[in-house]
């Protein structure tokens, strides 16, 4: 062989920095060491250079995955390394996002940091600033790493690197004298794909993984020092020229140059992968290219392993004498190319002859480096080398096929694990039973694929009820709940398969162990889906593109659906064998795999939310699952939740591994389908900030997915699919890909669906719009217009989106969201940097997404939420899944969550409102005591009109003041309150409205309360004035006869003083002047304000109401008999409708009556404000029942007769007021008391005693009494408000319903639905009785108001006394002075009290005093001797009807089932409840059978079933489109289809009492409502009530 005919190269520049001798170089290094002293130096280094690294600790405990992928400050911080230890995480930080710029790292200002400040040049001091670099060489980092890491962290470091088209450690060095490593597991998770020119004109590729790929090996490696570097050679070997990446660290990298410490001996591995463009393409086929760091003499192990697996190993050396010496010695399998520098100065031809001879090399097998040709041209001739070989040898070796020559060698191989190995069997046992997917999914996981999504469609079509038709809907209901149990008995015949009980057993080893298992799991399942599924693929793809046939397209669909087989199918199957087994004796067995899915979930492995196959959750696994999952954290740990939304393959994915380092697993060769949940922990030293500890990454399926665009559900389930996880979501980032703009209208179509419906049940995520493929440095500032027409869109598909769900408020997608233009878009350039498969993640897209990650963690920090815990988000999950299954996504929300924040606010409502309503009371009752006691001729009030002016701006002001203290408590309590008040953000301003409501109505109420009490106070003074004229006279009458019996000269007996004092007061009657007390006409002056209340009806009511007089009206009951009925409808029908407005008549009669019955009982005179106060109840109540349609003539009649009913009992009371306090009568009353007056004057008796004791008892007591009575009222309801079920309308309407459950009393059932507000009233007056009577409650109250009121006397005695007026007469007034505020004292017992009273003040006093104990006795004892019943009727707030206005609230029934409204507040405008009845309760029935209606309003609302009625005009109407005819009701659907078992239950066992009743005939009762027993309905009642 000669010389000239080796190739020519180029002269390199010699390596200037060899000769600055920092040690051996990352391609060369000068010293020759033996391998083993190299080995020994290696390993005293590594304990010295992990502690320069901080990484000690995590040399024997390992570096875990979780670890890596936690939240930290660290992987959010955008700090650069500021230490040697910050080096490793920030290494891995820009790894597990992909960024080639990860190897780069280096500490900050390391260099020229502390350069002094002289310009001056000292060359030595120079030169040994160049020294002073002490960066780490990026190999070393990488070194330390897998040194430090576990299995699972080395195998996601390689795949990571892979991705930045960064060679991987295929052997690692051997350090601390262990053997050297084969890195298999850690390439196992690599695939590759390419296309060689075999295939460039089909355009097809190959997909497989890179262990099992039999390739070409070319190895490459130093001997000795060498002037070329290797790994910048391979480098431009590699890569395309305009393409250039360094996949090799070289010494020409940043830190490139810096002395390994730990790396030398390390072989690292990267792969050539064609395109197919031959322009591209620098080699055909693919192939494996390897690298030894260090030189050949030193890592002899190494260099063999190399020449046994390669199909050639190129030498760089230029030192041929070295080469001679160490190439001869081996034994080489491999062809061996010597590749040299002819400018070197240790090159020499003579060496290469020697060389050249003894290995029997060619020509052919030499490449030098000579000065004729440029760098370019040696490249090309080294490529050129490469493409012969690979072209004329066939030896071809795969990376596991290199295990066994590890094995062979000694070479570890970290595959070699024990538990690996274990895991490696488990996995292989399953599938290796594998031969067709499809076929082993039908007999080793039957209880999914059809049965289950046939169970997916009963479970919906419960819902939805889109088949019914015609049918009964009830019996339609029962006839699918018949058909699903059927389908879970199936489900539960089926025995437990083998490979699932291996499957399960396997994930119930310990963690490491499992982690193998779940991996090696994926990676066989994997690999056999991609052979299976390359056929159909291509067959889905030429039909979608050249048939319209959409059946064939589903058929193709299921085909592919059915023979993807992944982890996820085997976790499904354990969720369905979960499900079935619930109601069987398996159930204990299996109550342990919910547990076995929440360990996978805690360690960092994606569980199936939703199934994108049958489109379905399993919920009730799903929540065991997160049960447990709670169970093994912390109670108080919580979770925050971020999700990506976009249009099929548009990077989404990819978006949400960038951003977190994590991987979705998902069927090979096919797109996700569904929803899967992963959990990330949040580090310690971040929690606080984000408050949580855990966020939950969910990532779906693509929207407007090709694939299924043509079927018929594809809307359907986007729509669903983007509600669920927008609904979960506290971030929802939506992905805009430029390629996709049209479909990405209608992906945001659907996404401002989503947003309004989570706006309207409370959630309000925040949202980020993500823009790729934008990789313009302008885009933020150029596509400011295309964010505005963006804007727009978004603005316009809100509007079309609030029209069609009925929420045409929200005109702007800002009025859905949060969301700003110029905040809200982040612009990501392309995924790769030049052409696949050879290009690298492209530097700025990797960037951008850690930039939208730290600006997504910022956000997430933001969300307000803090009730977020792992059950708040099962509770969602179950409730918006339950609201998607319904379609009607707005009206059908239910959630315990929202319902109990409801609750919430309802109780704390309540609490402001009777505050308000108390103080009101409060200023009332000491107002009405003001004008009891007002005298005209004050100083400061003219006369009574000033003082009921100057109350009314006080209660103004009063109500104004407490109208603001409510709304202010409003605001705190959304404001500082838990994250429940933000799910019922939408009835924030019903409630401020019902707070403005309420000061209107209280205000309105105490002006006629004060115009009341003025018009009382005046008719007294009058009669007052004519008492005292009459007492006075008499008065003077009987001082006289004294005067004259004293003169007679002996001493009359009281026989003779009792004549002379009767001649007197007959006489002294007779001469006084009694005028007739003028008795009202009640009839005329109700007449008069029934025709004012009539007047505006038009002329008709006023001749209706001349047609019969008030007197002859109310004498019999009232009966509804429309003679003037027209409607074109049954008997049943009219029969029915008579007799719902005959109960509302009754109901407002009732009502009437008792308010006329308790004026009565007070025994006061009338007033007009009575009448008016009936008139406008009458109409309040017809108004909140105008459903009735009713005519003038019912309204005149109604009001007729209770006008008629209340006149007569008014008129009697205002009778026996007057006759009570007829002048001459209240005289005859007192002549007793005068004559023993008389008769102490004239005996000149003390009348201290019996004076005090007179004053006490005929003044003071009944002051007392009555102020017991006005203060009673509120401790009552007080204490009654502390009783859970008076805290809101729901607690009462479910403590009403358990009441009725546990009586079960046909009756009962038919008072509280026919006679509702009656029934309701009893139980309320029941309550309060039983309450009371079985405690000292109600004496307590007495007692306590008693000992006030003699205590406040008692205080003004001594006040009296103080003043030492010595005329009994002030002492009096004084007392009465002092206590005016507070006690009525009546001013005609005051002034009988002080005729002939002549008593010492000092000793009255005292006598006064003594004689309170006995008043005090005495009024309790009168109180104790009324009952319970009558002492409520005394009271002025009547606590029976103050709880039934909290309790009944608007009053609003369902217009189909009668159900009570429970809505909060007295404003609101939409009415709802919670448990909804068979219509059949409230009187419907079918026209032509006449039998009771079973359906129940929560289900007909979703069917397309029809109903009729008075206010529909007797016209057929959908129900879906109920709220048509009635718009302020909102029908919720059953969310659990057991929501309605209470009423079930009861019409199941009263079904022919109702029948009876209402002259019908029995429903058709559904079979499966038959099996429902007490317990059941009791439970249903729970669930409606969200009672735990």
């Amino acid at each position: 062989m000669l010389i000239q005919d080796v190739d020519e190269g180029l002269v390199d520049l010699d390596r200037a920095e060899e000769d600055m001798q920092l040690g051996p170089s990352l391609d060369g290094g000068d010293s020759q060491q033996a391998g083993a002293a190299v080995r020994g130096q290696q390993g005293a280094q590594l304990e010295s250079y992990l502690e320069d690294l901080g990484l000690t600790h995590l040399y024997k405990h390992k570096l875990s995955l979780k670890t890596v992928l936690q939240i930290d400050k660290r992987n959010v911080s955008e700090e650069p390394p500021k230490s040697i230890t910050d080096l490793p995480w920030y290494f891995l930080k820009k790894l597990m996002s992909v960024n080639v710029t990860a190897r780069n790292a280096k500490c900050e200002g390391s260099l020229y940091e502390a350069a002094p400040e002289s310009t001056e040049l000292d060359l030595s001091d120079f030169l040994d600033d160049l020294n002073l670099d002490n960066q780490p060489n990026p190999l070393d980092i990488v070194a330390a790493l897998f040194f430090c890491s576990d299995n699972f962290v080395q195998q996601e470091t390689v795949l990571k690197m892979s991705m930045c088209q960064f060679a991987v450690p295929l052997l690692l060095p051997s350090v601390d004298s262990r053997q050297c490593t084969l890195l298999l597991w850690a390439m196992r998770d690599i695939v590759i794909k390419y296309r060689p020119q075999s295939l460039s004109e089909s355009k097809g590729f190959i997909e497989e993984r890179t262990v099992l790929s039999q390739l070409p090996v070319l190895s490459f490696v130093r001997l000795g020092d060498c002037s070329i570097s290797k790994s910048e050679v391979l480098n431009k070997i590699l890569c395309n020229s305009q393409q250039y990446h360094d996949i090799f660290v070289h010494r020409n990298m940043e830190c490139g140059n810096s002395p390994r410490m730990i790396s030398s001996g390390m072989v690292e591995m990267t792969w050539y992968l064609p395109c197919g463009h031959k322009n591209m393409d620098h080699f055909k086929v693919p192939v494996s290219v390897a690298n030894l760091r260090g030189g050949v003499e030193s890592f002899d192990t190494q260099y063999s392993f190399l020449c046994q697996i390669s199909t050639a190993v190129f030498v760089f050396c230029d030192d041929l004498d070295l080469a001679c010496w160490m190439l001869t010695k081996q034994h080489h399998r491999a062809q061996i190319f010597l590749v040299s520098n002819s400018q070197s100065r240790s090159f020499s031809a003579g060496a290469l002859k020697q060389v050249a001879s003894k290995l029997e090399l060619t020509k052919k097998n030499i490449i030098l480096k000579l000065p004729k040709k440029n760098e370019a041209d040696f490249v090309k001739s080294l490529r050129d080398k490469i493409n012969d070989v690979v072209d004329g040898s066939n030896v071809r070796m795969s990376i596991e096929g290199m295990a066994g020559v590890a094995r062979v060698m000694g070479i570890s191989v970290d595959e070699d694990l024990p538990e690996c190995q274990t895991a490696k069997r488990n996995a292989d046992a399953i599938t290796a039973e594998i031969e067709d997917p499809l076929t082993f999914k039908e007999t080793h996981l039957p209880r999914q694929g059809e049965i289950w999504k046939k169970l997916s469609d009963v479970e919906k079509e419960q819902f939805r009820l889109r088949k019914a038709g015609n049918q009964n809907i009830e019996k339609y209901k029962s006839d699918l709940e018949i058909r699903k149990n059927g389908l879970r008995c199936q489900q539960q015949s089926y025995e437990m398969s083998s490979s699932m009980a291996n499957f399960i057993h396997a994930i119930s080893t310990p963690g490491m162990e499992r982690s193998f298992f779940l991996k090696w799991m994926r990676m066989n399942l994997d690999n056999l889906s991609r052979q299976t599924l390359s056929k159909l693929r291509e067959q889905y793809k030429v039909t979608c593109d050249s048939s319209e046939d959409k059946q064939e397209i589903q058929k193709i669909d299921r085909q592919l659906s059915s023979s993807s087989l992944g982890i996820e199918h085997f976790l499904r199957e354990m969720g369905q064998i979960y499900e079935a087994s619930l109601s069987t004796e398996d159930a204990n067995q299996l109550k342990h795999l919910p547990k076995l899915c929440a360990q996978l979930l805690l360690d960092g492995f994606p569980l199936e939310l939703v199934d994108g196959d049958a489109s379905n959750t399993p919920l009730t696994w799903m929540k065991s699952v997160l049960r447990e999952l709670h169970a093994l954290v912390t109670p108080e740990v919580k979770i925050k939740v971020i999700t990506v939304l976009g249009v099929q393959s548009t990077g989404k994915s990819t978006l949400l591994n960038t951003m977190f380092g994590v991987q979705f697993a998902v069927s090979s060769g096919r797109c996700t389908r569904g929803a899967f949940m992963l959990l990330i922990k949040v580090g310690d030293d971040i929690k606080s900030v984000l408050n949580c500890d855990y966020v939950v990454i969910l990532d779906t399926e693509g929207l407007k997915s090709p694939q299924l665009a043509q079927l018929d559900y594809s809307y359907d389930h986007d729509n669903e699919l983007a509600t669920l996880v927008v609904g979960l979501s506290d971030i929802t980032i939506i992905n805009i890909s430029m390629e996709h703009m049209q479909e990405m209208e209608d992906v945001l179509q659907i996404v401002v669906h989503a947003f309004l419906r989570m706006k309207e049940v409370g959630k309000k995520p925040k949202c980020l719009f993500v823009h790729q493929n934008v990789s313009d440095v302008s885009a933020p500032e150029t596509n400011m217009r295309d964010r505005k027409v963006l804007l727009e869109k978004l603005n316009r598909m809100t509007q079309e989106a609030a029209k069609m769900e009925k929420r045409e408020e929200n005109k702007l997608f800002t009025d859905v969201m949060e969301y700003n233009p110029d905040t809200g878009n982040w612009y990501i350039p392309g995924l790769w940097n030049g052409t696949p498969p050879m290009a690298p993640v492209n530097l700025g897209y990797s960037e951008a997404v850690h930039d939208l990650k730290i600006q997504t963690i910022q956000k997430l920090r933001d969300c307000s939420s803090s009730d977020n815990n792992i059950l708040s988000f099962m509770e969602w999950l179950s409730s918006l899944w339950s609201a998607v299954k319904h379609e009607n996504f707005i009206f059908s929300f239910r959630n315990s969550l929202v319902a109990e924040a409801y609750s919430k606010l309802c109780t704390e409502f309540n609490k402001w409102e009777w505050e308000f309503k108390k103080a009101i009371y409060t200023w009332s009752s000491k107002a009405e005591t003001r004008i009891s006691n007002f005298v005209a001729g004050n100083p400061e009030i003219a006369d009574l009109a000033a003082l009921i002016n100057r109350l009314k701006m006080e209660v103004a002001q009063e109500s104004s003041r407490w109208e603001n203290k409510l709304l202010d408590n409003l605001k705190q309590y959304f404001d500082e309150a838990d994250s429940s008040a933000s799910l019922i953000e939408r009835y924030r301003e019903q409630f401020a409205n019902s707070a403005k409501s309420l000061r209107t109505e209280i205000e309105s109420s105490v002006h006629i309360q004060l115009t009341r009490a003025a018009e009382i106070k005046r008719g007294m003074t009058e009669l007052d004035r004519i008492k005292k004229k009459h007492r006075d006279e008499l008065e003077g009458r009987v001082r006289d006869l004294i005067d004259k019996c004293r003169r007679t000269k002996t001493k009359m007996t009281d026989e003779q003083l009792m004549s002379e004092f009767d001649r007197m007061w007959n006489d002294t009657v007779n001469k006084l002047s009694f005028s007739e007390q003028k008795t009202l006409d009640v009839h005329a002056s109700i007449y008069q304000h029934l025709w004012i209340n009539l007047s505006h009806k038009g002329g008709y009511a006023s001749q209706l109401l001349s047609e019969k007089s008030l007197q002859d009206c109310g004498l019999k009951p009232f009966k509804f008999d429309p003679s003037k009925w027209t409607k074109a409808a049954d008997w049943f029908r009219k029969k029915s409708y008579i007799k719902a407005v005959q109960d509302m008549a009754d109901n407002i009669i009732t009502a009437c009556t008792q308010f006329a019955q308790d004026k009565v009982d007070r025994k006061s005179n009338y007033h007009d404000t009575y009448i008016q106060e009936i008139l406008h109840q009458i109409d309040h109540q017809r108004k909140a029942n105008q459903k009735l349609e009713t005519d003038i003539e019912f309204e005149v009649s109604l009001k007729q007769h209770i006008c008629g009913v209340v006149a007569r009992k008014f008129q009697k009371m205002h009778e026996d007021f007057i006759q009570l306090n007829d002048p001459f009568r209240c005289l005859a009353k007192n002549k007793e008391k005068f004559f023993r007056d008389f008769k102490d004057v004239y005996h000149e008796r003390d009348q201290c005693r019996s004076k005090a004791d007179e004053f006490a008892h005929k003044c003071l007591k009944p002051a007392i009494q009555d102020f017991v009575t006005r203060s009673l009222g509120v401790n009552i309801v007080d204490e009654m408000l502390t009783q859970e079920q008076f805290s809101t309308r729901r607690s009462f309407q479910y403590a009403i319903l358990l009441d009725l459950l546990s009586k079960n009393d046909f009756q009962q059932y038919l008072e509280y639905i026919g006679s509702y507000e009656k029934y309701v009233k009893r139980c309320i007056l029941d309550e309060i009785v039983s309450h009371f009577s079985a405690s000292t409650a109600m004496e307590d109250f007495e007692d306590r108001h008693i000992r006030s009121s003699i205590g406040s006397i008692k205080k003004a005695i001594e006040q009296a006394k103080k003043k030492k007026r010595g005329n009994l007469k002030e002492f009096i007034e004084d007392i009465y002075e002092e206590l005016k505020d507070k006690l009525v004292i009546s001013q005609n017992a005051r002034g009988d009290f002080m005729i002939f009273n002549n008593a010492d003040e000092e000793q009255f006093a005292h006598w006064l005093t003594e004689s309170l104990e006995d008043v005090s006795k005495a009024i309790k004892g009168e109180f104790k001797s009324m009952g319970i019943v009558k002492r409520l009727r005394m009271l002025t707030v009547n606590p029976q009807n103050e709880l039934f206005t909290k309790v009944i609230g608007c009053g609003e029934q369902c217009p189909f089932c009668t159900a009570p409204c429970e809505a909060g507040g007295h404003a609101h405008n939409e009415h709802f409840t919670s448990l909804h009845r068979p219509e059949g309760l409230g009187t419907w029935h079918f026209t032509d059978s006449q039998k009771l209606v079973t359906d129940i309003c929560s289900s007909s609302v979703v069917s397309d079933g029809r109903f009729k009625c008075q206010a529909t005009k007797d016209q057929w109407h959908p129900y879906k489109r109920y709220r048509e005819i009635f718009k302020n009701w909102k029908i919720a659907p059953d969310v659990s289809l057991q929501a309605s078992d209470f009423w079930k239950y009861v019409m199941v066992n009263f079904n022919q009492n109702f029948a009876e009743q209402y002259g019908c005939k029995p429903a058709d009762i559904p079979a499966s409502w038959r099996g429902i027993k007490q317990p059941q309905a009791e439970d249903s009642l729970k669930k409606s009530f969200n009672v735990h």
